[in-house]
């Protein structure tokens, strides 16, 4: 007959994965009581007296009432490479968001390359120095000159060039449009930062939760191996089932060590984000709770395509690339020049004079043409590169939107199914152990089982937060917090 998990078992449904969790929360009331009751049921020699078995027992709370799926080995603390998590505070997004968009490196420079394009505005638009001469025409001594003769004299001049009417016109948009750029670019580096943060925080957040679970199934672990020992030493178990009880200790404690390097990993990289020394010690993660996707696919493409700042960037782009063939063409025109010059003559009147030059593009073929065909190639440049962004962006939205419902699938389905079944099933072994209907290699089958699906649900749950952190850049909206 198929055992159901009824309501009464696993609590009303919620709809945070905290409160959701507390649903098949591996019954760990009840299945440490069964090991107590397994470590008292007649399983100790009685010719030891006092065993290790039952001093372990007095030591957890006399008839092991006290035994959960909660409790580690009481000699272990939870320290690690990363950091020993439990000697610093828990340690909030929002707290590590504020302090990489002050301190990250990107995040600075972008805004400078941002400050350094509105210098260029007044300066694009602005007309050439004037120029200013000196002259003095008669003796090799300079400012001298020879009395009574008309052609020696003392001259200033001034000289202004004027751009062809347009030209500066032009200049003033293509730098603006560039400054514009530049400043979606510098949201974009903002939003991809923080959205970096996001996902290295919850994979720190998966660490430790994966930490914790393996640290206390390897507390169970050990119960059972006590368990496995006492019987064999009475006869009631073969040396197999001790054996395996070993080499389940020492796969968890492999796992352990690779949980704590990837620990340290990824404190060392939320640590290069904030512009921190990489040897920081990083406090604990805070409880993640399960953010939501409002969005259907095509809205999500639609608000991608309207609000991606990277998209944006490259329009501006585009456009800027635009006016600069504009300005290509305008170059075909002549500029001006206008001079002003005061002479003095000693012993004879001054005299004024005006002057206008044109500079003339006479060598258009091999200048003014070139050119205007260098900025034909780069606006149509300019608009491949958008397209290829617009595709790219779509299709990184999919790919996101779709691992994000997968796993939103997923964890419903460890919510509602695996989970509490694979409970069941340990908790059943448990009792069939005990009266000797399931052999030992089950038990510890089932036990590993619910490690690995445990672990799973949380892999699942952060796979969630990281896909909804990866779109906020691409759609520019705020997913998780």
């Amino acid at each position: 007959m198929r055992r159901s998990v009824s309501a009464g078992a696993f609590g009303e449904a919620k709809r945070t994965h905290g409160d959701r969790w507390s649903r098949h929360s591996l019954s760990r009331w009840k299945v440490g009581g069964a090991i107590g009751i397994l470590l008292l049921g007649g399983c100790v020699p009685q010719r030891y007296g006092q065993s290790v078995e039952s001093s372990a027992i007095v030591g957890m709370g006399g008839a092991g009432r006290n035994l959960s799926l909660t409790s580690a080995s009481p000699t272990r603390k939870r320290e690690g490479l990363g950091g020993s998590s439990d000697e610093h505070p828990v340690v909030t997004l929002e707290e590590l968001i504020a302090e990489a968009l002050r301190a990250n490196p990107e995040v600075l420079e972008a805004r400078r390359r941002y400050e350094a394009r509105l210098a260029r505005l007044p300066q694009a638009s602005a007309l050439p120095d004037p120029t200013l001469s000196i002259a003095s025409v008669g003796n090799l001594l300079p400012f001298s000159v020879q009395i009574g003769d008309p052609s020696s004299a003392r001259m200033v001049g001034i000289m202004q060039e004027i751009p062809f009417p347009g030209k500066l016109a032009l200049r003033g948009k293509i730098a603006a449009l560039e400054a514009e750029a530049e400043r979606w670019a510098y949201e974009q580096t903002r939003r991809r930062v923080v959205s970096e943060l996001k996902v290295a925080y919850y994979e720190l957040y998966f660490v430790d939760k994966s930490l914790e679970i393996v640290r206390r199934i390897q507390g169970l672990l050990e119960q059972f191996l006590k368990i496995a020992e006492a019987r064999y030493q009475v006869g009631k178990a073969a040396q197999a089932d001790v054996l395996k009880a070993q080499m389940e200790l020492s796969i968890l404690l492999e796992r352990l060590a690779i949980l704590e390097q990837r620990r340290a990993s990824a404190v060392a990289l939320l640590n290069a984000l904030l512009n921190r020394p990489p040897e920081t010690p990083f406090g604990r993660t805070a409880e993640v709770k399960k953010g939501t996707l409002p969005f259907s696919l095509e809205e999500m493409y639609r608000i991608a395509i309207a609000n991606s700042p990277e998209l944006k960037q490259q329009a501006r782009v585009m456009d800027s690339r635009h006016y600069q063939i504009a300005l290509a063409q305008k170059e075909f025109y002549p500029d001006f020049a206008v001079g002003f010059q005061y002479m003095q003559r000693p012993a004879m009147p001054e005299m004024w004079g005006f002057t206008v030059s044109v500079r003339l593009p006479l060598y258009f073929w091999r200048k003014q043409r070139p050119a205007l065909e260098e900025a034909s190639a780069e606006w149509a440049q300019a608009r491949e590169r958008h397209e290829g962004i617009r595709a790219q962006l779509l299709f990184r939205v999919k790919d996101l939107y779709l691992m994000a419902m997968t796993a939103d699938r997923l964890l419903r389905l460890y919510e509602e199914g695996i989970l509490p079944q694979a409970t069941l099933a340990l908790e059943s072994s448990i009792a069939a152990y005990q009266v000797g209907t399931v052999d030992f290699l089950t038990l510890i089958t089932n036990l590993i089982t619910v490690l690995t699906y445990e672990t799973s649900y949380y892999e699942q749950l952060v796979t969630f937060q990281k896909s909804l952190a990866q779109l906020e850049p691409l759609i520019g909206r705020e997913l998780v917090r």
